[in-house]
C-alpha cells in the first residue's frame, strides 16, 4: 500500500520542530537554576538531593531519546512529537507546583522523558522537510532556538531571581505554557514525506508484512558503515556535552558559591554572552551548507579549549568563569551541538535516523546524568577536578572533529534507503 506524499512547508516545519531544542535548553538551564538555586533553600534541598533530581532528568532524557527515536523511525514523526510534548508539559507543571523532593523527581523524570523522545524525531523531521542544499540550514535553526531557550530563562531569572522559590515557579510555568502552545501548532504539521517515501520503498523491496520497520532492524546501526558514524557522533557529542552540561546547570552555582557573585549579575552577563552565541549560531546556519563549514568548525573547537583553560589551570574566579560564559558559548555555535545535529542528519539513512540519534543522545545524557550525582559535591570539595575533567573531554571532542569525522562519507539517500533496511549489508559507502 502506498501513501500520498503530503505538502511540506520547510521553514514552518523547521521552526516547530526546532522548538524541541528551545525546550531542551530551557529545561536544562531552568532546572539547574530553579532546583539548584531558587528551590534549594525554601525546600531544604541538600547538594546530594539537587544532584539526584538533575540526574533523574538526564537519565530520563536518555530513556526518552532511545525509545522516542526508535518509535519515530517505526511509526512516523508526528505521533511521537505529539505524545512527547504532552509528557513534557505534565512534567513542567509538576516542577512548577513542587513542594518537596518526590514531586521534583517526578517532574524531572517526565520532562526528561518528553524532551528526550521529542528531540531526535524533531531534528529528523526538520531535515526531511528541507529542500536540497538547505538541509543543514534548516537543522541548524534548532541551534538558534536552543540559544533563545537559554536566553529566555536567563532573562526571567535576571528579573525574578530575587523572588526565590516564586522565581523558580515562574520558570517552570513558562516551560509548560510554551510546550502546550507548540503542541497545538504541531498538530497541523503533515507527516514527513521523506520518511513516508523511505518506508514505502522498504515495503516494496521484498517485505510482505507490515511496512513499518521491525524492532530487530535496530541492529542495522551497529553494522558497517553506519556504526562508524554512530560511534563518531556519539563520542563527539558526549565529550562536548560534559562541558555544556556543567556550564548550563552549574554556572550560577560556580559564580555564586566559588567566586562570590550574585544570581542576578551572572544571569545578566550570561544574557550578553548569549547575544554573541546567537550571532555565532546564525553565522553557522548561514555557512553550514557551504565550503566554509570546515574552517568555521576548526576555529570553534580551538575556542572550546581556550574557554576552559583558565578554570582548569588557574582555578575559579570571576574572570575565568566569564571566559567560559562568553568563549564557550560562541565556540559551541561552530563546534558543538549544532554541528552534531547536522552530522546526525547527513550521515544516517532516513529510516535509521531517529534511532541512531536516540542512541547517541542517550549515551551523552547518561554520562551527564552520572556526572550530576557527583558534580555538586565535587564543586564544593574539589572544583579543580571538575574543570580538569571537562578540559580532557574537550580535547577528545577536538580529536574526533579534526581526525575522525572527515573520514566519514555522506550516504547516497536514493541508493541507500532500501538496502539500509534489508537483512544484508547496507549499501552505504564505507568511511574513507
Amino acid at each position: 500500500m502506498t501513501h500520498p506524499v503530503p505538502a511540506q512547508r520547510p521553514w514552518r516545519t523547521a521552526v516547530l520542530a526546532g522548538m524541541a531544542s528551545y525546550l531542551d535548553s530551557a529545561a536544562l538551564v531552568g532546572s539547574g537554576i530553579g532546583i539548584g538555586v531558587l528551590y534549594a533553600g525554601p525546600l531544604g534541598l541538600s547538594t546530594g538531593m539537587i544532584g539526584t533530581v538533575l540526574a533523574c532528568q538526564q537519565f530520563s532524557f536518555a530513556v526518552g531519546a532511545l525509545f522516542g527515536g526508535r518509535l519515530g523511525d517505526r511509526f512516523g514523526r508526528r505521533r511521537v512529537l505529539t505524545l512527547a510534548l504532552i509528557v513534557f508539559a505534565v512534567g513542567a507543571v509538576l516542577l512548577a507546583v513542587a513542594n518537596g523532593p518526590s514531586t521534583l523527581v517526578c517532574g524531572a523524570v517526565l520532562t526528561g522523558l518528553g524532551i528526550g523522545a521529542d528531540l531526535p524525531v524533531a531534528l529528523a523531521l526538520a531535515n526531511e522537510a528541507a529542500p536540497p542544499r538547505r538541509k543543514g540550514r534548516m537543522v541548524s535553526l534548532s541551534a538558534v532556538l536552543w540559544t533563545v531557550g537559554i536566553a529566555t530563562v536567563q532573562l526571567v531569572v535576571s528579573f525574578a531571581g530575587h523572588l526565590g522559590i516564586t522565581g523558580g515557579r515562574i520558570i517552570f510555568w513558562g516551560l509548560a505554557g510554551v510546550a502546550v502552545l507548540v503542541l497545538l501548532l504541531r498538530i497541523t504539521l503533515p507527516e514527513s514525506a521523506e520518511w513516508l517515501a523511505a518506508r514505502n520503498a522498504a515495503a516494496g523491496g521484498g517485505r510482505a508484512s507490515a511496512p513499518s520497520v521491525r524492532l530487530r532492524d535496530i541492529s542495522q546501526i551497529f553494522r558497517r558503515p553506519v556504526v562508524f558514524t554512530v560511534l563518531a557522533t556519539g563520542v563527539f557529542y558526549a565529550t562536548w556535552n560534559v562541558g555544556a552540561s556543567v556550564n548550563g546547570a552549574y554556572k550560577t552555582y560556580i559564580w555564586t558559591n566559588l567566586a562570590g557573585g550574585d544570581v542576578e549579575t551572572i544571569s545578566r552577563l550570561a544574557l550578553y554572552a548569549l547575544g554573541l552565541s546567537f550571532l555565532g549560531t546564525v553565522l553557522f546556519m548561514t555557512l553550514v551548507d557551504t565550503r566554509w563549514r570546515r574552517p568555521l568548525t576548526l576555529l570553534g573547537t580551538v575556542l572550546v579549549l581556550v574557554s576552559w583553560a583558565p578554570l582548569t589551570f588557574f582555578g575559579p574566579s570571576k574572570g575565568s568563569i566569564l571566559c567560559v560564559v562568553f568563549l564557550f558559548g560562541v565556540a559551541s555555535s561552530f563546534a558543538g551541538e549544532p554541528l552534531y545535529k547536522v552530522w546526525s542528519q547527513e550521515l544516517i539513512p532516513t529510516l535509521l535516523r531517529g534511532t541512531a540519534q536516540g542512541v547517541t543522545m542517550a549515551f551523552a545524557r547518561v554520562i551527564a546524568a552520572l556526572l550530576a550525582f557527583v558534580v555538586p559535591s565535587l564543586l564544593a570539595s574539589s572544583p579543580r577536578t571538575v574543570f580538569t575533567g571537562i578540559f580532557v573531554c574537550a580535547v577528545v571532542s577536538t580529536l574526533v572533529l579534526v581526525f575522525w569525522m572527515p573520514r566519514l562519507r555522506t550516504p547516497d539517500a536514493d541508493a541507500a534507503e532500501p538496502a539500509a533496511l534489508t537483512d544484508g549489508a547496507p549499501a552505504i559507502p564505507s568511511p574513507r
